[in-house]
């Protein structure tokens, strides 16, 4: 969000900048005026969605576009089930958007306030062994280049260039508009149980072959893994939601309401943070409900928190896991927030965290008054051991040399930004960081 003044911070307030011009453009052709103009007074620009990333990956210190004012449909193609949004459409709009047509996005993440061009940029993710992050569903796109000009890139034109254009970390060019492969719309049977950590671990596998979407959350301090499975259903299924007030119980009260004032008061006493723990796996995740696609991959977060996530080869999750819990015990931290794990198909992006492998992800937290750098930079180092990649609109502090190492399209990513920004008109600290000067 901009503040009077042109400050913008992020959600997580982990991240602050006083740009030297804010615009809010209305159409594609008003973002390329601002790329000339920033050009011709040399200015490095950048988009911003919803500021849901924790890094600076959208930090603008020169020309700052806010692109609240481009969201919508610019067309449907029903025949081929395809969709071109406005960049800055926010995801929790699409499902609406898309309703009429019969259509929904194949997968979501848990967090929906982001901006569609944000998402894919940043690799945003759900989970579900047979599918891929956000970025695997865009087929097109139309960017405005450094030089000012509309690059449009799709099966028919630039196609070479779609695998870096799909998931850019905002480094080619502003979006202005995305081209989204949809799926008929559909609905989900749903199943949230607590279940012992110890049986999730050793038939994890097996559980995530056994349904079309599967992760876990784990709870410091306790030995109960709180497992969400999902089955895809047509949308003639009928539907069974979830009570309002049960709902409302759960999601408002008790997972934001409370919680907040429990993450302020461990903050201040941490010794109260493993009791909550054990009684949040008792009052919550044991539920099951059958409603809209949108509705069950989605959930409502209002607590501000920190994270970091690593993605792992498949394989690699539970060794890794079982590290970062026997780090917490051995050194006694009272972890407020939980561990989340989750699970992607292999796909073939250039920067994709999932690029080449089947993958698990690890993702901790830490309420956002609290300094994260110990517990974090420590999951780091166990997740680099297990062949991990940082996610990119996530804290972590992997450098371009490091990274590298990591894509094994790297290179063939920084020539295309060669050829596409070679003043780097869209560059700023952190991708110089990631993606080198």
């Amino acid at each position: 969000m901009t503040r009077p003044g042109g400050t913008w911070q992020n959600w997580a307030r982990s991240t602050t900048v006083k740009s030297a011009r804010v615009e809010r453009p209305r159409s594609p052709e008003g973002v390329q005026r601002a790329v000339q103009a920033a050009h011709a007074h040399g200015l490095p620009i950048k988009a911003v969605g919803a500021g849901h990333s924790f890094t600076g990956i959208a930090v603008a210190p020169g020309v700052l576009l806010e692109l609240d004012d481009m969201q919508g449909l610019v067309s449907v193609d029903t025949e081929r089930s395809r969709a071109t949004l406005l960049a800055g459409t926010r995801l929790h709009r699409i499902p609406r958007l898309l309703a009429p047509y019969g259509l929904a996005m194949q997968n979501l993440g848990d967090i929906d306030r982001q901006s569609i061009a944000g998402a894919i940029s940043t690799g945003t993710h759900g989970t579900g062994a047979g599918f891929g992050g956000l970025s695997t569903q865009i087929v097109g796109a139309t960017l405005i280049t450094a030089a000012g000009e509309f690059l449009t890139v799709n099966e028919q034109e630039n196609s070479e260039l779609l695998p870096t254009v799909a998931l850019g970390l905002g480094a080619l060019g502003i979006l202005v508009d995305v081209t989204v492969q949809c799926v008929p719309a559909f609905v989900m049977h749903a199943i949230d149980e607590p279940l012992p950590l110890e049986d999730v671990l050793t038939t994890l596998d097996e559980r995530v072959a056994a349904s079309d979407h599967f992760e876990f959350y784990w709870f410091p301090h306790t030995d109960v893994a709180l497992t969400k499975r999902q089955t895809r259903l047509p949308e003639s299924t009928p539907r069974h939601p979830l009570p309002r007030v049960g709902k409302w119980i759960d999601e408002t009260l008790l997972s934001n309401g409370v919680y907040r004032v429990v993450c302020a008061a461990g903050q201040i006493a941490p010794v109260i943070t493993p009791s909550f723990s054990r009684l949040a796996v008792k009052l919550t995740g044991d539920r099951e409900y059958t409603d809209r696609s949108h509705t069950v991959l989605t959930q409502s977060r209002n607590v501000r928190f920190r994270e970091m996530e690593y993605a792992l080869p498949a394989e690699n999750v539970v060794p890794a896991f079982r590290a970062i819990a026997a780090l917490i015990e051995r050194r006694g931290w009272k972890i407020e927030f939980p561990v989340e794990v989750r699970f992607a198909a292999s796909d073939d992006l250039w920067l994709s965290t999932a690029h080449g492998r089947a993958s698990g992800y690890i993702a901790v937290h830490r309420y956002w008054r609290v300094d994260p750098t110990e517990y974090f930079e420590a999951v780091e180092k166990i997740c680099l051991e297990y062949g991990g990649r940082p996610h990119w609109g996530k804290l972590h502090t992997l450098t371009a040399e490091q990274l590298r190492e990591r894509y094994p399209r790297f290179d063939d990513f920084v020539a295309i930004r060669d050829r596409l920004d070679p003043e780097r008109r869209f560059a700023n600290r952190y991708l110089d960081r990631v993606l080198g000067e």
